[in-house]
């Protein structure tokens, strides 16, 4: 019933620009807590950046200043804008959310979200 959709993912060139894009139907408020993960292959998962219900936000050191974590509560979206994009950045990033509170360690907590997104694929060429 409560569902994620991504969208916004593709193939972009070193130093481009994307907007990921999370949907989310099937609740009655907005969750409380927000993120977006991502994995490359071999790698582990490493939490992106979360907002929360008021517009808290909190990013991972590797992509802290060039990307920018947003929310449209009326179209119940949020939003993930990646600039300055390198090929270290290439992942399939996917959009999670927790009726729980964020909280300073909410990136390293997969497993705090209960709903999780198909996923959309990013790559960035060199």
């Amino acid at each position: 019933q409560r569902r994620l959709v991504e969208s916004g993912g593709g193939l972009v060139q070193e130093g481009g620009s994307l907007r990921l894009s999370c949907t989310a139907s099937g609740y009655n408020y907005m969750p409380n807590c927000m993120a977006w993960f991502r994995q490359a292959p071999g790698k582990e998962r490493e939490g992106v950046a979360y907002i929360n219900s008021v517009g808290i936000t909190s990013y991972a050191d590797s992509v802290k200043g060039r990307f920018t974590i947003s929310q449209d509560i009326p179209r119940s979206t949020m939003y993930l804008q990646m600039s300055s994009l390198k090929p270290e950045d290439t992942a399939m990033y996917t959009c999670a959310a927790s009726g729980g509170y964020c909280n300073w360690n909410s990136l390293n907590r997969a497993t705090d979200f209960d709903n999780w997104g198909q996923g959309t694929q990013v790559t960035v060429s060199s």
